[in-house]
């Protein structure tokens, strides 16, 4: 993926809908006008990459992302399995959080939502060119309510960094309990990121 060639910017602003408080101050930092659309999805195509509208944020809902992101780093399945279980406590927490009224549980409601969305990049996930967000595509482009043409358009145009022939050699396992598939090494620290079921719930699928 090339840089934009207006710019010639390595970097472009994306905000984060649900964590934007409307103080708008990017609106007025914006030397070309990208941050202000009536969809609130900042426009790439006059994005320069200056920065200034993340600097201002005070609710640090723009972070500048890279053009080009790397290739997904390796790691250890316990580390993995770690951060699933953690991914899916912070979720509760936040759910739990929403039903306390006042100012402490939207911030622990918040909070619990920005811990996991760094957890979900650490476990593996939400990193658009690595194999597993194209398994995920591919696996919910049949889901009744998904739009069909815009995850092929996502399949098509995403350049994925992980090849398909190490996908083919790997194992696959599938939960006993809820269906769910996990493709890779299935170790003992291991639980089922839907259901929570241990690894012992899994069969493999031949």
């Amino acid at each position: 993926m090339m840089s934009n060639p207006k710019s010639g910017s390595k970097k472009y602003a994306v905000r984060n809908i649900r964590l934007c408080t409307k103080d708008c101050l990017c609106l007025y930092v914006c030397p070309t006008g990208a941050t202000d659309t009536e969809n609130s999805i900042i426009d790439v195509a006059k994005c320069i990459g200056c920065g200034d509208c993340a600097d201002s944020c005070p609710s640090g809902a723009i972070t500048m992302m890279p053009y080009e992101l790397p290739e997904q780093q390796p790691k250890d399945d316990k580390v993995v399995d770690a951060n699933r279980r953690l991914i899916l406590s912070k979720a509760e927490a936040e759910s739990l959080a929403s039903q306390v009224p006042g100012a402490l549980g939207k911030a622990i409601e918040r909070s619990s939502r920005l811990m996991a969305e760094d957890l979900c990049r650490e476990a593996g996930f939400m990193l658009p060119q690595s194999r597993n967000a194209k398994e995920f595509l591919e696996k919910i482009r049949s889901y009744p309510g998904v739009p069909k043409e815009a995850v092929d358009s996502l399949l098509n145009s995403i350049e994925f960094h992980e090849s398909s022939s190490a996908k083919e050699t790997e194992e696959k396992w599938k939960c006993s309990v809820c269906g769910y598939v996990h493709t890779g090494k299935l170790s003992e620290y291991f639980t089922c990121p839907i259901c929570g079921q241990p690894h012992t719930a899994f069969e493999r699928i031949q």
